[in-house]
């Protein structure tokens, strides 16, 4: 039987800081390059090109573009290219494709023909000759290593760093960027958070909610997946901002949830909405700031753009640890495989 805290996916997630240390170190160079690039002749519009755990960090990325260099992004559909074969017009804008492996055939089928449209191609990917490398013109390696347990973890975490490092050399933000060589010193500090006590109330879950808004959206999308694919519990992700019309309805006592709350516009909505469901006597689990009535999930001080990235961090573990307590095996959840190969 497999002990807590010793399967692969603890494994590879205890490895996000030092891969977050090497990605910016050997991507340094490139990220100035493409900054200077982006900034002289900034794209219409980005499009995302991901599936699964790379398509939620596409999500993270919507807000941070938006936010922080005001251009918009439209969430791509790689069926659009690799099925329905639709012509897309796509001049001045710039293709964002994130993958671990590179090789579903849907995604670099998409950012083929998002190319040959004419966007401009860019891909955050692990593997550095894989097809969808070959098939975009500027390539962010991830540099997260071998990664084996089928629940993606490192590399998901490499996806979102990588992107944060890209905008801030294209804004030249130099309080970001020195927010980010703390980075890989913080993502330890958080992986050793004691995220499990307050899990453990987790195990007779028949179902929860796993909110976020803003640039944790993307995370609450993740960890939703996890709870999935590892737990076989069913995690449903919303925006802070939909919960609060039917959906509240499902919460009781089987049914729970957990709040990403990053330290950011979105954060005092969100204390709202906490409070509304503890009023309801629903139970509450938060990551961030300490909510009366609830579990709280410890989160290190952070720049607020960097806190989601934290924040599932210290969830992975937390996740494989109740995988492991309801007797399932993060590191090989039924029915799926590492690679995804989806047409």
């Amino acid at each position: 039987m497999v002990s807590l805290g010793s399967t692969q996916m603890h494994k590879e997630a205890g490895e996000a800081g030092e891969v977050c240390r090497r990605l910016l170190s050997r991507n340094k160079d490139l990220f100035q390059e493409l900054g200077a690039k982006f900034r002289a002749n900034p794209p219409k519009a980005i499009i995302t090109n991901a599936r699964g755990s790379s398509d939620h960090a596409g999500v993270f990325g919507k807000y941070v573009y938006a936010t922080q260099l005001g251009i918009p992004v439209i969430a791509g559909s790689p069926s659009l290219a690799s099925v329905y074969g639709a012509p897309m017009q796509v001049e001045g804008m710039l293709t964002l494709s994130i993958s671990q492996s590179g090789q579903s055939p849907d995604i670099v089928r998409s950012a083929e023909a998002l190319g040959k449209a004419g966007a401009e191609t860019l891909a955050f990917v692990n593997v550095e000759d894989s097809p969808l490398a070959r098939a975009s013109t500027h390539v962010i390696a991830l540099h997260a290593g071998p990664e084996t347990s089928v629940a993606a973890t490192k590399s998901y975490i490499a996806s979102l760093v990588g992107q944060l490092a890209l905008v801030a050399h294209w804004k030249q933000d130099d309080a970001l960027l020195a927010e980010l060589d703390r980075l890989p010193d913080l993502l330890e500090k958080a992986a050793q958070a004691n995220w499990g006590t307050a899990f453990a109330e987790l195990q007779s879950a028949r179902g929860l909610y796993i909110l976020g808004r803003g640039t944790s959206l993307g995370v609450a999308n993740e960890a939703a997946l996890k709870f999935k694919e590892t737990c076989q519990i069913h995690g449903e992700s919303f925006s802070t901002a939909e919960c609060s019309h039917g959906p509240l309805a499902l919460l009781g006592p089987t049914f729970p949830a957990l709040v990403f709350v990053q330290d950011d516009a979105t954060a005092e909505s969100a204390r709202h909405l906490i409070t509304r469901m503890v009023d309801m006597g629903a139970k509450v689990l938060v990551a961030g700031p300490k909510i009366e009535g609830t579990l709280h999930l410890p989160v290190p001080e952070a720049h607020p753009l960097l806190q989601p990235i934290l924040m599932i961090q210290s969830f992975y573990p937390a996740v494989a640890d109740l995988a492991l307590s309801l007797g399932c095996n993060p590191d090989q959840p039924p029915a799926l495989r590492k690679v995804t190969e989806t047409v």
